[in-house]
């Protein structure tokens, strides 16, 4: 099991680069003006039967069924006319892939995608119902990098990145800004961290607003490269088959991004870590007492709120917790099964 990894100290050598300019409040909110009438602002649906005090940040109920649709938007709006008319690219294993192929779609612009060969159908099929072109690779987050930057240069299309992006990270801080401007007496935020966009741009807003707020991210066991990340002071990997191994499909990314990293390093209050039975129990726990259909990788913060609460700092705050539950898109026959699954005492 995981512990929070408190803010650490600079990082020295090559490292040092992390320390750049981080997003502001300013460029959330600029995003979230782009953003407005395109992306959902989502609710906080009251789950005490998980945790006293919890709220769900319903991002599963997005026009996309996750909350990629916010930084994937926010990046392609600010492209040029003569960008967005030659077409974009992107590599993702799911969410992010529909987000781009959404976001292209209502800007008009040509969409190619590169997800890898174990992706959920249902997300596939999603992407290709937004009229995006699907290029299938190995299961490498590093190879559908390496892929997607070779197709872009051979056609010239812009690089839409999964998380590693000011553009991303500022898109997806809206979600961070509607918890800060919606919750009166928001006291913590668990958050799930695959390649970081999401915790960095939440924590980026919260801290913005409302700095004593705790941000905790929160990592799949199998899949626990952010945290060793944050305890090594420098972007640790962590091999295509190890992270490969865990149902929160979402967060199989190998390593964090130069700009992911230095924003949690600087944001994030701690980390946890959640085992695969515990996420797939998140599952079953947000249907049965939120009404919330919640893929793998979107129950990794209920999963903490549920069992991690003494590990994160969080049972004797003053005020409401909140698990951003990030998506939703589960293939039927994968979710029967997680509705079976066992709920640990």
């Amino acid at each position: 099991m995981g512990r929070p990894v408190h803010r650490l100290p600079a990082p020295r050598g090559p490292s040092a680069a992390v320390t750049d300019r981080l997003i502001t409040l300013a460029d959330i909110r600029a995003a979230a003006d782009r953003l407005r009438g395109i992306a959902i602002r989502t609710p906080t649906v009251p789950a005490d039967a998980i945790a006293p005090g919890l709220l769900l940040k319903a991002e599963s109920l997005q026009t996309i069924g996750a909350f990629k649709i916010r930084g994937a938007y926010n990046a392609i709006a600010q492209l040029s006319d003569a960008e967005r008319s030659s077409g974009v690219i992107t590599y993702s294993s799911g969410n992010h892939a529909q987000g781009v192929a959404r976001a292209a779609r209502l800007l008009r612009a040509p969409a190619v995608v590169v997800m890898p060969s174990d992706a959920p159908a249902i997300k596939r099929a999603r992407v290709e119902a937004d009229g995006a072109e699907v290029v299938v690779v190995g299961t490498s987050s590093e190879e559908r990098r390496r892929v997607a930057e070779e197709i872009a240069a051979d056609r010239g299309l812009a690089v839409i990145p999964p998380y590693d992006d000011d553009r991303i990270i500022a898109g997806q801080g809206t979600c961070g800004l509607e918890l800060a401007e919606d919750v009166a007496d928001l006291a913590a935020v668990l958050v799930p961290i695959g390649g970081g966009g999401l915790a960095s741009g939440v924590a980026a807003a919260v801290k913005a607003l409302r700095p004593s707020v705790r941000v905790i991210g929160v990592e799949p066991e199998l899949a626990a490269d952010a945290r060793d990340s944050l305890a090594a002071g420098r972007i640790v990997a962590w091999a295509a088959e190890q992270v490969g191994r865990t149902i929160a499909d979402g967060t199989r990314t190998q390593e964090l991004g130069r700009r992911t990293f230095a924003h949690l390093r600087a944001l994030l209050d701690g980390i946890v870590t959640v085992s695969e039975v515990e996420i797939a129990a998140g599952v079953r726990l947000a249907a049965e007492a939120a009404r919330l259909v919640v893929e793998p990788s979107g129950a990794l913060a209920v999963a903490a709120a549920r069992y991690r609460r003494a590990e994160a700092g969080l049972v004797a705050l003053p005020g409401s917790v909140v698990a951003v539950v990030s998506g939703g898109n589960v293939d039927p026959d994968r979710y029967r099964e997680l509705l079976a699954s066992p709920i640990p005492a």
